[in-house]
Order: structure tokens, then C-alpha cells, then sequence
């Protein structure tokens, strides 16, 4: 903010203090003054203040937001509101509608700015561009027109994300944007500053005809044309791979490329320099133990679980390797898990597929066949001897929980299931079930039928929970991994390859590494791409026998989640595609005209989203993608060359902002929307 704005609005807030304190002593009591808050700030477009503004502060939450104040800026963007106390729980939020700048031409009409303050705001802000982008992205799905309402948890997981992109005091990029991993490393500065300055042409430099062209780009499908630049974000926001070309080229009409080869006049710097594959804002995070991921699981509130392959700065890979812990995030990405080892307990060594949450513990399974139980500050509820069994495991992978509670694990080494009765460690079971074949994943129906995947086949098998001799068997791909229930309970199943890859022999008994190990090698050599994608109904019938590859788009597909919107989110593992994908699932809601169940809708890739094994919606309707592998070669050589050594496992994290519909936490059963 130039120092000569910053001058006006000290001098203007003084002028108003004064003001309030002469009201307060000639009309007010003590105890009604006591509870006014005041909120300061300033509205800018196009770097220029904007005078006449109606600025309004509302308290959003789960029906229609409270109106806490509203007031005009000066001629020089100022403002000024005292209000009173907010509804419980709810989110504050600034709209500032119209107003005259000082840049370029008065057009201001359907100019809407916004600012997501969160549950106690700063007592100073600044509403532009800027804020206006980071928060109808962070908070798309809760964005109605212009007004913001929903659920209590996915508002203020969406206010705590804002600054994460835009600092709400100054207006400027926030910290988490402007470090090394995001910066540099992937387009989210440049796409936000794009889009940024598609706003302040809207009412600076352009005309009506561009104006009604923009809005018809930024309209979602199914959606209706936004009148405003805010519903246009939202928009935008909600399927940024919608219409990305047509306004690429009305940034570059409205500020057109020099001859020269000069910077163009955009307001907002760096901006892209040829039309993206989409508008995504996303963000990497990192820390807290965090080295090729594996599950990602929510808890009730929000933060993020998940098991790690190895411990970060190791020189671990399918040959050799350190075990890393259970990493704890909160939900706008602040690591609450212990540095470089993550959290540790009852013998935990290593993690691979076995994170899960219940209403009341996280467990995790390690590759040295130990279970560890956590409460949710990541201690554990006790020692091995919880356990009742006297078997030795190894290689236990994916944890299932019932919506009952139950917990189901899978033991990949010896072909088998554990089963925990409501969850209770005391009380666990062996369960031997046939047709199992280094069994990977666990869905429990609402029929209390057990789903497994067969991770060295190309089935997965279902029985009931009270008698696993009733089983049935059912062809997908080969190497079955994650499964996921839609709201209907259509069973989701991400295989890794292709019915008509050539699968090498894996010994009896091989270990999830070493099976992958010679997988991977197989995949990698493979020359085409590889793995699809099955639905199958509850009845057992599916979808499509043959299962949807999105026409090579799915490669190695590893994990994959539901939306609140029966979208289905894939987590590619192929070094060729390193990509999520957003697959149409048994429902067509917000999709484009056409699309039929199966169909893969978009591939979102970055600099920042490396080789996944799963992704996960969050309340707020964000994606998180996990890196499991960064470097192929250094996974899998013996001995890979120093430099890149510790370059095996994937590095951190990266959440796409307001691409998918909420889903409630914690993942039992089948997925709940909000």
C-alpha cells in the first residue's frame, strides 16, 4: 500500500475514534460500548482507491448472513464500521459494491469486491482484486450470487485457507503463496494475478461487449451468468477448466501485448504468458514428517491424517529404507505433527495404504505388520499388548472403518483380515477369507458387506460382515487398490494396469515394496499407458465391464475419492501423467452437456503434484493431492546417484482450492455430503 494511502486512513481512523468517543459519552452506556467493534480499511481497484463504495460486513453461516454493518468509502477508499456482536460460529466477510476509480474509466457497474475475514477479523483490511480472487476460490462452494452461507466447519476451513493466498490486512500475496514451494514452482501466482486483472478490466479499460463476454466465461456449467465480479470468481472457481482460453484471450484484449516485446499493462505482475489448461489455485505444504504420503483421512474437524512411506531427508527406496510416521495437518495446511519423524508409537515402522479415522482414534498400520492407535493429539491410547493377538504380521495395508465403528485391516503379507468390533483394540480377530490375494483396500457398505481389493490380482471380493464364507468375487483391473462408496454405495475401484498388460511374476508373499518394486519396473518400460477405473452397482453388476480409462488420461491409477456430488477424484501414480483427475461419477450435477458417468472431465497437473497415491475432499470442498514419489529412478535404483537420493519419496502436498463438493468427515462407509 503506498504510503500516502496508508497517511489517509490513520488520519481518517483517528477523525473516527474521536468521533465514536464523543457519541459514547453523549448517548451511549459503557457496557454498550464496550461490546462495538470497530473495522477499519480501505477498497482499491486497479492500484487506484476506489470513493463511493458500499461497503457491507456480514456474518456468514448456515442460513442467510447477518448484516453487521455497512458504510461508503471516501475519495480516498477509506472506511469505517462499528458493530456489534456476530452470530456464534459463524464468518465474517466484507462486500464492497461499486464505487469511482481513479484508473482509466468509470465502469464501475457489477464491480463486486470481497474479503473473508474469518471468525475474528484484523482490525484493519484492504478489499481489491487480490482478495476478491483468494476468496471466492477458498470459499466457492458456499457462494450464492453474492451471498456466502453453509455449514459452520467447511466456512471456517475456508476463512483459515484465505490468507494462506492474500493477506487480509494489506491486500498483497500471503506467505504461504510467496514461499520457495509455490512461488516458483507451480502457476498459482501467476493464475491468481490473471485473474485479478481480468477484474480491474472489467471496469477500467473495456468496454459492455467485453464485459458481457467475460461473464459468459466465467459461467460454470449448469451454472447461471454471473452478474458481478464476485459470482464471476465463484464461478470460475468451480470449474476453472471450463472456459480457460476464452479468458486468457480477454486478458490479452483488454491489455494487449506490446510490439516491443514490453511487459503488458497488467495491474498485477507476474501474469501468464499463454492460455492455461485450466484456473486452478492450488498450494503445496510440506513439514510435520511429511515424505511420500500415503492415505489422506479427515478427522471431525477438519485435519488432515496420513501414514508416510519413509522419513524425510532418508535415502529410502522399494530397496532399502527409513519408515516414516503419521503426519497431523490442520486444515489450512499448518503441520501439527512432529518434524521429519512424524508422529511414532507401539512399534510403528513405515506406513503404507493403513491410515484411517474414526469418531475417536486414528489408526495406522505399518510395513513391519505393527498397528498403531492414536488419540487426536497423536498419542498412543496404549502399548502392543492392547492387542490381543500372538501372530507375528508384516505388511499390513488399508484400514476400513464401518459406519457402525468396526475396523477392518488388511494383512497384504498373509492374506488375511483383522477385525475390531466397534473398534476396540481388545477385541480384534483374525479372519481368514478366500479368494484374497495380498489384500490392499477396505469399504464397508451400509448392508455391513466387506469390499477387498487384491492388490496381486485383478479382483476384489465382497461378503457379509457375519459370515465371510459368503463371498463373491468380481473382475476389474489388475492390481486392485483403492475403493470408494458413492451415496448410492456403488463401489468405485482405481486397478493400476490394464487387463492387457504384461504382468511379470511376483513370488508368493512378497512384500507391498518388493511387489512393486517389480511392478513399477514393469510400468515404467511399458510404452502406452496403463490402468482403468470400475463402478460397480450394489446389486454386483457394473457399469461397464471393459472400466474407463479417459482415453490414457488414467495412468496407474492408485487412490480415488468421492465428492459430495458423487464426482470421482483419481490420484494418478504414472511418472507420465502425474495428474488428478476429476471422472464424472453415477450423478451429472455441475458437469459439462454430454458427459456421461465415467468420463474423465479434467486433468489438473502442476509443478507441485508429483506421483500420487491418493487424493481426499475436505468440508470445504478442497482436493488434496498426495505425492508418494517424486524421482522414479531414485525410488527404485539401488543405489541412486547422491544427488538426487533423497528425492524417492514425493515431496509434501498440494490442495486445489474449491474444485470439488464438501464431503463430511470422517470417511466411515459411504460418502456424506453436507
Amino acid at each position: 500500500m503506498p504510503s500516502s494511502t496508508t497517511n489517509q486512513i490513520m488520519k481518517h481512523q483517528h477523525t473516527k475514534q474521536y468521533l465514536i468517543a464523543l457519541v459514547a459519552v453523549g448517548a451511549l452506556s459503557a457496557n454498550i460500548f464496550a461490546q462495538a467493534a470497530e473495522l477499519t480499511g480501505i477498497v482499491i481497484g486497479a492500484k487506484t482507491p476506489l470513493a463511493g463504495s458500499i461497503v457491507t460486513l456480514w456474518a456468514a453461516g448456515t442460513g442467510a448472513p447477518t448484516q453487521l454493518a455497512q458504510g461508503k468509502t471516501g475519495v480516498d477508499g477509506s472506511f469505517a464500521l462499528t458493530y456489534g456482536n456476530a452470530p456464534t460460529d459463524s464468518v465474517l466477510y466484507i462486500v464492497a459494491r461499486g464505487g469511482t476509480p481513479r484508473a482509466g474509466n468509470d465502469r464501475s457497474e457489477g464491480l463486486t469486491l470481497l474479503s473473508v475475514l474469518g471468525g475474528q477479523p484484523t482490525k484493519m483490511v484492504t478489499v481489491n482484486e487480490l482478495t476478491t480472487v483468494a476468496s471466492a476460490y477458498t470459499c466457492a462452494r458456499f457462494i450464492n450470487g453474492d451471498v456466502i452461507s453453509g455449514q459452520p466447519l467447511g466456512l471456517k476451513i475456508a476463512a483459515g485457507n484465505t490468507p494462506n493466498l492474500v493477506d487480509p490486512v494489506t491486500g498483497g500475496w500471503g506467505k504461504v503463496l510467496l514461499d520457495p514451494l509455490n512461488s516458483t514452482q507451480t502457476t498459482a501466482l501467476a493464475n491468481l494475478n490473471t485473474l485479478s486483472s481480468l477484474i480491474a478490466a472489467s471496469f477500467t479499460v473495456v468496454n459492455d461487449d467485453w464485459r458481457a463476454r467475460f461473464f459468459a466465461a466465467a459461467t460454470s456449467p449448469g451454472g447461471a451468468t454471473p452478474k458481478n465480479t464476485l459470482e464471476a470468481m465463484a464461478g470460475i472457481a468451480r470449474a476453472s477448466y471450463a472456459h480457460p482460453k476464452e479468458l486468457f484471450a480477454l486478458f490479452e484484449e483488454a491489455y494487449p501485448q506490446p510490439k516491443d516485446g514490453s511487459r503488458r499493462a497488467a495491474p498485477f505482475l507476474p501474469y501468464l504468458a499463454w492460455p492455461p489448461p485450466d484456473f486452478m489455485l492450488s498450494l503445496c505444504f510440506a513439514g510435520g514428517g511429511t515424505y511420500a504420503n500415503g492415505r489422506f483421512m479427515f478427522d471431525a474437524q477438519g485435519n488432515l491424517w496420513s501414514g508416510q512411506n519413509w522419513m524425510p531427508g532418508s535415502q529410502s527406496g522399494v530397496e532399502r529404507s527409513i519408515g516414516g510416521g503419521v503426519t497431523k495437518f490442520s486444515p489450512n495446511g499448518t503441520a501439527l505433527s512432529p518434524a521429519i519423524t512424524g508422529f511414532t508409537g507401539m512399534g510403528l515402522d513405515g506406513v503404507g495404504w493403513g491410515t484411517a479415522v474414526t469418531r475417536d482414534h486414528v489408526w495406522a498400520t505399518s510395513f513391519n505388520g505393527k498397528i498403531l492407535v492414536m488419540d487426536f493429539d497423536g498419542k498412543p491410547i496404549g502399548d502392543e499388548s492392547i492387542f490381543p493377538f500372538k501372530e507375528k504380521f508384516l505388511g499390513l495395508m488399508g484400514v476400513g472403518v464401518a459406519a457402525n465403528g468396526d475396523v477392518w485391516i488388511a494383512d497384504g503379507s498373509n492374506n488375511q483380515l483383522l477385525h475390531f468390533p466397534g473398534g476396540r483394540p481388545k477385541d480384534g480377530r483374525i479372519v481368514k477369507v478366500a479368494g484374497l490375494r495380498s489384500p490392499f483396500d477396505i469399504v464397508v457398505d451400509s448392508q455391513n458387506r466387506v469390499w477387498v481389493s487384491n492388490s496381486q490380482s485383478d479382483t476384489l471380493v465382497r461378503f457379509p460382515a457375519t459370515d465371510p464364507t459368503k463371498l463373491e468375487t468380481f473382475r476389474v483391473g489388475i492390481g486392485v487398490r483403492a475403493l470408494a462408496l458413492d451415496t448410492h454405495e456403488n463401489v468405485w475401484v482405481a486397478s493400476n494396469m490394464s487387463l492387457d498388460f504384461p504382468v511379470p511374476k511376483v513370488p508368493d508373499g512378497a512384500s507391498i515394496m518388493e511387489q512393486f518394486r517389480i511392478m513399477g519396473q514393469a510400468m515404467l518400460a511399458y510404452p502406452k499407458p496403463t490402468g482403468v477405473i470400475h463402478m460397480i452397482r450394489p446389486d454386483g453388476t457394473q457399469l461397464d465391464a471393459k472400466g474407463f480409462t479417459g482415453g490414457g488420461a488414467v495412468g496407474v491409477p492408485w487412490g480415488l475419492n468421492i465428492d459430495g456430488d458423487n464426482n470421482v477424484w483419481i490420484g494418478n501414480l504414472s511418472p507420465r501423467n502425474r495428474a488428478v483427475l476429476l471422472m464424472a461419477g453415477a450423478d451429472l450435477k455441475g458437469l459439462p452437456a454430454g458427459t456421461r458417468p465415467g468420463d474423465v472431465i479434467h486433468e489438473f497437473k502442476s509443478g507441485s503434484i508429483q506421483m500420487l497415491t491418493d487424493v481426499s475432499i475436505d468440508p470445504a470442498g478442497n482436493v488434496w493431492a498426495a505425492n508418494n514419489w517424486n524421482n522414479p529412478e531414485a525410488a527404485a535404483l539401488p543405489n541412486p546417484p547422491t544427488a538426487i537420493s533423497t528425492w524417492g519419496g514425493g515431496s509434501g502436498f498440494t490442495v486445489i482450492y474449491g474444485a470439488a463438493a464438501p464431503v463430511q468427515p470422517p470417511r466411515m462407509g459411504k460418502v456424506r455430503p453436507f
